[in-house]
């Protein structure tokens, strides 16, 4: 019998459907919402059957981002004008009916399922990719990256696993892990921490490894951080 690992795993931003409520006026290409999105993150994060919970959605983060308040209205916000590289994605903007009909049927059940956490989880963890360099809209405009980012926002989870999830993390990618920097912790680690501990995970689409290879030292990772947990 598969013992399945003690996480919740949230990916985010790894779907690339426009959904029918705004599928008339979005004037994006297949390739701009790839690039909005975190591109690759649905082959490196494909771990549903290896641990306890998994959340994703198939619907762009360009239409709609679950990593963003609900109120939050600016041009990358919750529901976008522009994508994170100043791309408009409407040819005119969705009128405020709409706008409810999508946090109403893709923002609010993903939250939901996230608070529905089980038993037996220790940790969530928030999974992304991040662009080698950074685009226009962000923390870090026009930075180069480093290849893996652990995030905690200053208390989501302990500065203690946090430094031994980078730890972790480094030795089985072998490369240096930074630590709340570029990114701090977004909105989902933020919210959910109430409930149980969160951590964010970025890793680079700089190829310093295969998709397959970076999903293999991610789970390779999580092993190796969860058995120091319960020494």
């Amino acid at each position: 019998m598969l013992v399945k690992l003690p996480f919740l795993i949230s990916v985010p931003h790894a779907g690339l459907v426009v959904p029918p409520e705004v599928e008339d006026i979005c004037v994006l290409t297949e390739r701009q919402i790839i690039e909005d999105g975190d591109e690759g993150a649905s082959e490196i994060y494909d771990i549903a059957d290896e641990v306890v919970q998994y959340v994703t959605t198939s619907i762009a983060r360009a239409v709609v981002d679950v990593n963003r308040a609900e109120n939050d209205r600016r041009a990358d916000g919750v529901v976008k004008t522009h994508t994170c590289w100043s791309v408009p994605v409407y040819s005119e903007s969705p009128s405020e009916e709409t706008v409810e009909k999508l946090l109403e049927a893709y923002y609010r059940p993903y939250h939901q399922r996230l608070s529905e956490s089980g038993a037996g989880i220790m940790l969530g963890i928030d999974c992304h990719t991040m662009a080698s360099k950074a685009p226009p809209i962000g923390p870090d405009p026009g930075s180069i990256r480093p290849y893996i980012c652990l995030s905690n926002a200053d208390g989501t989870c302990s500065p203690e696993w946090l430094q031994a999830l980078a730890r972790s993390f480094q030795k089985t990618f072998g490369v240096p892990v930074a630590v709340n920097d570029p990114f701090k912790g977004g909105y989902i680690v933020r919210t959910h921490a109430g409930e149980i501990p969160w951590i964010q995970l970025e890793l680079s689409r700089a190829p310093f490894a295969t998709n397959a290879e970076k999903r293999a030292n991610v789970l390779d990772a999580l092993g190796d951080w969860l058995r120091e947990a319960l020494s």
